[in-house]
């Protein structure tokens, strides 16, 4: 299964690969064996020893795209699907875009989860603009390129169809 890292941008490959009882598995990760033992396991927090050292994890936030984690004190942040980004970015149209277009379209059909910028705030090109929700995933929509919001064409809560205009950014 793939992850990417989004604090660091790194992306990693991990799986399970066999069970070996009372809470011991072999992973694989980035192409190495590994040895995990659960220690406890809870609602909130999990503890576990991987290659003989232990660890705790603490959960933060749980979506059906995305995971945030307290591992040792350091706050991390899995996208657990990173070839969502790719296809919803594709899809914007940015690939194909120049620097002169300016709107970003929806790449789904969704409900609006929340609108994280606002008319005339600066954005970088991969800037999340807004989430969006369809079957039970959230989606981030990146900024399609670097430039000033004109304006928001979406409401917070309201659905929106593929190919809808979100925002315009010049």
């Amino acid at each position: 299964m793939k992850f990417k890292l989004e604090n660091t941008g790194e992306n990693l490959d991990g799986e399970i690969v066999k069970s070996t009882g009372n809470n011991e598995f072999v992973l694989k990760i980035q192409g190495k064996e590994r040895d995990l033992k659960i220690v406890t396991m809870t609602h909130d927090k999990v503890e576990f020893m991987l290659d003989s050292v232990y660890h705790i994890t603490k959960y933060l936030e749980n979506s059906t795209n995305r995971i945030t984690l307290v591992v040792d004190g350091v706050k991390l942040t899995f996208n657990k699907r990173p070839e969502m980004d790719k296809i919803v970015y594709k899809n914007s149209g940015a690939d194909s875009a120049s620097d002169s277009q300016i709107n970003l379209k929806s790449q789904i059909p969704g409900r609006v989860v929340s609108i994280n910028v606002t008319a005339g705030d600066n954005v970088k090109k991969g800037d999340v603009v807004c989430v969006l929700e369809s079957m039970k995933m959230q989606i981030s929509i990146k900024s399609h390129k670097d430039g000033i919001v004109k304006s928001i064409k979406m409401k917070q809560g309201s659905s929106v169809a593929k190919n809808d205009v979100l925002a315009e950014i010049e």
